[in-house]
């Protein structure tokens, strides 16, 4: 289920139409929504409010009285804490049946690391129950309660509340979640679930959120993980598709399921080791429900980006696209003196190719302007970063204009290397309410567009992006002759550099033990600590890797930049004393 943050009433509209689909076309004993579906994931500081909660429990009370008879339906939300003492409230799964709330159960474990921080607003569970329906014994874990399994680096949880659940002879384990996709995600899960089959021999029901809310986006992909009555193996009984709402269905006696929509298969791989063609198919899939969903719950029928020729405006907008359709999408060109003929010929194309509407904006007249009027400050000083900067305040100026005149959603048409390192204008190209290839790599950009390229030459005979697109240089064409790699190390040193730094946490001595340039890598550290105060003003970006810039990673802005430095030397152990 795709529930939208706080929108009460068209949640609940939602769980009663699926329950009672679920109830009379597939004949449902036990109906599970994703966790929090009454109010959406993730709340964040509306937990503070106290009317939040109240429409919480007004909305299960509501529930109680138009849920289907006979039919016991599982839902997500946020409760008052029952316990008397710690945090006011609690993440709750209760079960409905017969205009009753006859099962509650608290969340356990409580993360707060990456995009989580439950620990800040919610209580613990402090009891476990079963809940007997239909000569089963169900248990439920909500999300994090099974990722105790993993390993989660820098958290320790002192509770497993799976391990209660079983001692207590469930047959069956129910996890509603709220689970962010990120590349790779979806085999762990199915082995989380798969380890906790085997330990308990009892089915897992895997029950996740589907849809985007800001950063965050969750893929679905809901599953049943069973032991096999004659082997004793785990094996997957049914798994949703994913990235849109479904209805999965699954006889507990016969052991059969049914999806209304077929169901995926597995796609391996993760974004430090390199992407398979399914995973990548899936990224795809993943920014595109991005887009289209921050574009819906935010308000937008339309969106905007610049095409400057380049690889990234290009991925943008073919994304954009998918998310919206031709007729939603406008590209404009905005050339300035330094824009070669080949990048306005390659836009050009491209959007003929995605047949998108297409505008020419030459930003030409109004720079030489600026350069009029800040001739006197500039007191005659050589050309440099200022003016080509300016070239891109122009254009993010044009482009928050449209966006003010047509309620059009700009995208910001960054990547994760040049917002890592700086490499972007604040107030120019920066500009947008989204940056849908925030969270890659320009390396997994190249992968990606390739990748669209193959699948589209194999189905429809050409490519949807020039090849041109892809082979040249390069180059945000703000000065002469101008490429990339004259301020930035070559993009596969730079990319792997940056995955030690970013998500391993790793220093510049740690990472030049692995084989990088030192001053290299003091160099690439320096520049993303540097450049922390303009991604603090970024747009957000859509989440797909295990840390995104924005909510995945909080660091200070002024700081002192010691894991750019080398280690100091090893202090000497002091000369032993002399024995008369």
């Amino acid at each position: 289920m795709n529930s939208v943050i706080g929108d009460f009433a068209g949640n609940r509209k939602k769980i009663a139409a699926f329950a009672a689909q679920a109830g009379t076309e597939q004949k449902a004993d036990l109906v599970l929504f994703p966790e929090l579906a009454v109010c959406g994931y993730p709340p964040m500081d509306l937990l503070d409010h106290d009317g939040f909660t109240e429409m919480n429990i007004r909305t299960i009370r509501l529930l109680q009285q138009e849920l289907p008879k006979d039919v016991a339906v599982g839902v997500g939300f946020v409760n008052r804490n029952p316990y008397g003492y710690g945090k006011a409230l609690v993440n709750e799964y209760g079960i409905i049946l017969n205009g009753a709330l006859v099962f509650e159960q608290a969340k356990t474990l409580l993360p707060t690391y990456d995009v989580f921080d439950e620990a800040r607003n919610f209580e613990s569970a402090r009891r476990w129950p079963v809940f007997r329906w239909k000569d089963e014994r169900i248990g439920v874990a909500i999300c994090e309660d099974v990722w105790r399994e993993t390993a989660v680096p820098g958290t320790v949880y002192p509770k497993d509340p799976v391990g209660t659940l079983l001692n207590r002879g469930i047959s069956l384990l129910c996890v509603p979640s709220a689970s962010p996709y990120i590349t790779g995600k979806l085999a762990v899960r199915r082995d989380i679930a798969r380890r906790i089959s085997q330990r308990g021999n009892v089915p897992v029901v895997y029950i996740n959120a589907v849809g985007a809310n800001d950063s965050i986006l969750f893929d679905g992909r809901s599953f049943i993980a069973a032991p096999d009555p004659a082997t004793g193996e785990t094996t997957l009984e049914i798994s949703g598709a994913g990235f849109a709402e479904e209805l999965l269905t699954w006889d507990t006696a016969e052991r059969k399921g049914a999806a209304l929509v077929a169901g995926a298969a597995d796609a391996g791989g993760t974004l430090d080791a390199g992407l398979s063609d399914a995973e990548l198919d899936v990224l795809e899939d993943a920014l595109v429900m991005g887009i289209r969903e921050y574009m819906a719950k935010c308000g937008f029928k339309r969106a905007h980006l610049g095409l400057s020729g380049g690889i990234d405006s290009a991925l943008a907008a073919y994304l954009g696209v998918r998310a919206a359709g031709s007729e939603g999408v406008t590209c404009f060109s905005m050339p300035s003196r330094f824009s070669s003929q080949g990048s306005k010929d390659d836009a050009a194309e491209l959007a003929a190719r995605l047949g998108c509407r297409a505008v020419s904006l030459p930003i030409e007249p109004v720079f030489t302007s600026f350069l009029r009027t800040l001739d006197g400050v500039f007191e005659g000083r050589p050309f440099d970063s200022a003016e080509e900067n300016l070239q891109a305040r122009i254009r993010g100026t044009a482009l928050m204009a449209f966006s003010n005149k047509f309620n059009s959603m700009l995208l910001a048409t960054g990547n994760k290397s040049e917002l890592a390192t700086g490499y972007c204008t604040l107030y120019g190209d920066m500009n947008g309410a989204l940056a849908p290839i925030g969270d890659l790599f320009k390396t997994e950009v190249f992968a990606l567009c390739r990748r669209i390229n193959r699948r589209a030459l194999a189905r429809e005979g050409r490519v949807v992006i020039p090849e041109a697109i892809l082979t040249k240089a390069p180059s945000a064409e703000l000065r002469p002759n101008q490429t990339d790699q004259d301020s930035l190390p070559p993009y596969e040193v730079l990319d792997e550099i940056l995955r030690l730094y970013l998500f391993d946490n790793l220093s510049r001595d740690e990472i030049a033990a692995r084989g990088w340039d030192s001053d290299t890598v003091g160099w690439v550290i320096a520049a993303s600590a540097r450049s922390e105060f303009k991604r603090r003003q970024a747009p957000p970006v859509l989440k797909v890797s295990r840390r995104a810039f924005g909510m995945g990673r909080r660091v200070p802005i002024a700081r002192a930049v010691y894991e750019a430095q080398p280690s100091p030397p090893s202090p000497q152990p002091p000369p032993s004393p002399t024995v008369p």
